[in-house]
């Protein structure tokens, strides 16, 4: 469940869940994918950020109604697996900036989607994690070759395979997150970068995200395969 506001040139999306912390569904994920997609396509839109409403910014998957499974045949059953893939892509490769507000729990998808922001500004109370491995599934969604990008491979490998948790000052050391600021200046300090952001020259702006997506992107050829990996080690976990 959403929650989109509109503030002139910037767009607030909101995972709109608190009780569950935010908790991502199919449903959750597919809509994500749909509204970043189309905020590529809505010239007005200079800036998103992306929230989370209540104490946490998202818990990862909802245990109660995992996305990625189900579907009665192997393309449905393919195309279920890749909802994660889809937004954390459609996040990624958005033409419009994209910030992640950050507080509370960022763990296994939440920290996917973050990671697929251009800025991520936290909290002190924000903590860091991807415990996939540990639940014997691989970390997917194209997530690996975007954090390491971002931190990498050395640094990537450890918070990938040993899922140990970051508070938000070891965060922002190793380049997790971009801005720590008090838990009472959080909106401020978002609201200060979004407005930054859209005072630059728009197509600067634009031709410099595309630099560094292209980057990222080059590193990415391996993770198109992420939803068979999943389907295959989700289909292990419940064997076993």
């Amino acid at each position: 469940m959403l929650e989109l506001v509109e503030d002139g040139p910037v767009l607030r999306v909101w995972l709109n869940r608190p009780d569950s912390l935010n908790a991502l569904d199919h449903e959750t994920l597919s809509e994500l994918a749909d509204v970043f997609n189309e905020a590529s396509r809505r010239f007005s839109v200079k800036v998103i950020v992306l929230g989370g409403r209540g104490r946490s910014f998202c818990a990862g998957a909802d245990l109660k109604n995992p996305p990625g499974l189900g579907g009665e045949t192997a393309r449905e059953q393919r195309w279920r697996a890749d909802v994660g893939s889809r937004a954390c892509r459609a996040i990624a490769d958005c033409e419009v900036v994209t910030i992640a507000r950050l507080q509370g729990h960022v763990f296994g998808g939440g920290f996917a989607l973050a990671q697929s922001c251009d800025f991520r500004i936290a909290s002190p109370d924000a903590t860091f994690a991807l415990p996939e491995v540990d639940l014997g599934i691989p970390m997917t969604w194209g997530s690996v070759p975007r954090l390491i990008a971002e931190v990498g491979a050395a640094r990537a490998r450890e918070i990938v395979m040993l899922c140990d948790r970051y508070d938000a000052e070891t965060a922002h050391r190793i380049g997790l997150v971009h801005r720590l600021v008090d838990s009472g200046q959080l909106d401020a300090a978002v609201d200060g970068l979004a407005e930054q952001i859209v005072a630059k020259p728009e197509h600067a702006i634009h031709v410099s995200k595309t630099q560094f997506r292209a980057y990222a992107n080059a590193l990415g050829d391996a993770s198109f395969n992420d939803g068979d990996l999943f389907r295959t080690a989700i289909s292990g976990v419940t064997r076993g």
